[in-house]
């Protein structure tokens, strides 16, 4: 009798427990559920982990892998590489080691050991895409025309997420841009170049721009324009910026900047603004110009 009477008692106490457990986590997950909803890339990363490993709810890949998309996105160094480490191993999504590869990257530049450990065993490739779910939506362009402020902040952030993908420095991009369009959507020079980073048809062509005055479009053929250029003249930023105003073979012919005061004062201009006199590029995206080995002999 005093047996089952103790055995009662152990079950009443870890029914309690189980209840005292059961409620802190309720609140916990409550907690977490409203500061995901206000923002909080944290509680987005640590909700996500909740669902991903069904802690205190049932498993649930794709709310996790949205949770996790969505802190990345915001810049979030954990969920970036969380996200890197759910398409490394297919996790609730096709496995991808490219975007794996690009998610580590993101995360590797940010500090994080582990994301830098494993990079070593993942590469990613100069065209590889981050999951669509980290992609900016192109804001429309009656929002960018509500006012030249919000204007401007957008078309920023635009650039901030854009650029990384490109390897491409967004002060540069926003140089270019600021001396290009003002950060006009709608620009059209004399010459029919458009949009905001001014895109000849010919090179919006070259790079697969199909809409010009579509924002994040015209953001993306000018990245891609500029990488070629950096690739191309190997990181002298003088010389892209004359090919970006002047054509790379204008550069070429005259050997250096041509002598186009339109394209003197374009150079001037923007690399009082950018500093950097050389930036990296990516070698495996075109061969270089012959004029740099010749600017390389003539300097010995």
């Amino acid at each position: 009798m005093r047996r089952h009477a103790a055995i009662g008692v152990a079950l009443a106490l870890w029914a309690c427990l189980a209840g005292a457990q059961s409620t802190e986590w309720s609140a916990q997950l409550a907690a977490l559920e409203t500061a995901a909803t206000q923002g909080d890339a944290q509680a987005m990363t640590q909700l996500a982990q909740r669902y991903e490993h069904a802690e205190g709810v049932p498993r649930d890949y794709e709310k996790a892998n949205r949770l996790y998309c969505k802190a990345a996105r915001a810049g979030y160094i954990e969920a970036q590489f969380k996200l890197g480490w759910v398409y490394a191993n297919g996790r609730g999504v096709t496995r991808d080691e490219m975007a794996a590869g690009a998610l580590f990257t993101l995360a590797a530049k940010q500090g994080h050991d582990h994301a830098s450990r494993l990079l070593q065993y993942l590469e990613a490739q100069p065209e590889t895409k981050l999951p669509p779910c980290m992609l900016p939506d192109p804001p429309a362009l009656e929002q960018l025309a509500d006012g030249p402020a919000r204007n401007r902040t957008e078309i920023e952030q635009l650039v901030h997420q854009l650029a990384p993908h490109y390897a491409v420095d967004p002060k540069l991009v926003l140089a270019v841009m600021s001396t290009e369009s003002s950060f006009n959507p709608r620009a059209v020079s004399p010459k029919n170049a458009q949009g905001l980073m001014q895109l000849i048809p010919e090179t919006a062509e070259r790079f697969g721009v199909k809409q010009a005055f579509n924002p994040a479009e015209n953001i993306k053929g000018g990245l891609a324009y500029l990488r070629w250029l950096l690739a191309f003249f190997q990181g002298d930023v003088s010389l892209v910026l004359a090919a970006y105003n002047a054509g790379e073979r204008a550069v070429e012919k005259y050997r250096g900047i041509p002598p186009y005061a339109e394209t003197r004062n374009y150079v001037k201009k923007i690399t009082s603004v950018y500093r950097n006199s050389t930036h990296p590029f990516d070698s495996g995206v075109v061969e270089p110009s012959p004029l740099m080995e010749n600017l390389r002999r003539a300097k010995k």
